[in-house]
This record gives C-alpha cells, structure tokens and sequence, in this order.
C-alpha cells in the first residue's frame, strides 16, 4: 500500500470490529482500548469478525482518513484469540497482511547463547 507519508507506527488491534462504526467509533477505540494517541500519525488496523474486512485509520495532518478493504473470496490471517491487547507492525508485515500472509502466526522466539 502506497501512502503519501511514511506511517511512524503501526497497530493492528486484534478483536473483531463492529463495520459499522465510523472513524470517530474507531478512533474512540483507539484512545480508550488501546490508550494510543490517535493523532501521531499512526496507522491503526482494525478487522471484522468475519475476517473478510480491513479498515485502516490515520491522522494525516488535516484530518483522518479511512482506508477500506473487502476480500472477495477469502480472509484476512488476523490473530486468534490475543494475549495481546495490540500488534505492532512493520511495513514490510502490512503489506504482507494486505496481501493475506500470516504476519502474526508464530510466537517470537528469545534465545541467549550460553558463551
């Protein structure tokens, strides 16, 4: 996805959403839920609970903007039940997520040499 400015963060938040709130409805989630200043420039993804749906919400300098995308035939590999409350991604992951990868589907590993 192409945008006119580079996004400083971004967030997917992991619960189904209501597609019928508005951008004022998601960005309530973002400062309540999330606890995330909405006007940072950020992008926030939001998804349906049928996983066929994507709203992606941002400030750019004037105002929000809202970025829809519906999948014809398939889903979205969005997180199931998270013990996270948010993702962070990265662009390269957004664009993989657009494009119906699993960017969320295996835990990070930490590991420390024993040296």
């Amino acid at each position: 996805m192409k945008m006119f400015v580079e996004p400083k963060c971004i967030y997917l938040y992991p619960d189904a959403v209501d597609f019928r709130k508005p951008i004022d409805g998601l960005v309530a989630i973002v400062e309540g839920e999330l606890e995330r200043d909405a006007y940072t420039g950020a992008l926030f993804l939001f998804c349906n609970k049928a996983k066929d749906k994507l709203k992606l919400v941002y400030w750019n300098k004037t105002g929000f903007a809202l970025w829809y995308k519906r999948l014809e035939k398939h889903k979205f590999k969005w997180p199931n039940k998270a013990s996270q409350q948010e993702f962070k991604l990265s662009p390269e992951q957004l664009d993989w997520l657009l494009s119906r990868y699993d960017v969320l589907g295996h835990e990070e590993l930490q590991y420390q040499s024993m040296i």
